[in-house]
């Protein structure tokens, strides 16, 4: 909660700096409530204006749990690690992804 607008502040400054492709780390991530999750929309929302891309390193299947619980698991490209976030080609997807079957 403390750090939504911390991360959302920064990412604007960034897009505004150039920068259009982004992960964001939760691998350390204990808690993701619905501010969280609206943050990483409204982030989205302002790198997807830009043509740009999100990714997000997360491994933790509690976590994983909150993106499914929100209807937002198959919206976003999820990774195991930074690294293997990192290692992918960036690519502009259209979003929201809209899936005819969801899967936790």
């Amino acid at each position: 909660m403390a750090f939504a607008p911390v991360v959302q502040a920064a990412v604007i400054r960034r897009l505004a700096e150039g920068h259009r492709h982004f992960v964001l780390d939760l691998c350390s991530t204990r808690f993701l409530d619905s501010m969280g999750l609206g943050m990483i929309v409204a982030i989205t929302k302002h790198i997807k204006a830009r043509q740009g891309s999100l990714r997000i390193a997360c491994s933790d299947k509690w976590l994983l749990q909150v993106f499914v619980l929100g209807g937002l698991r198959h919206v976003y490209s999820f990774h195991d690690s930074v690294e293997q976030a990192v290692a992918q080609p960036s690519g502009v997807s259209s979003w929201p992804v809209r899936s005819a079957t969801r899967h936790a």
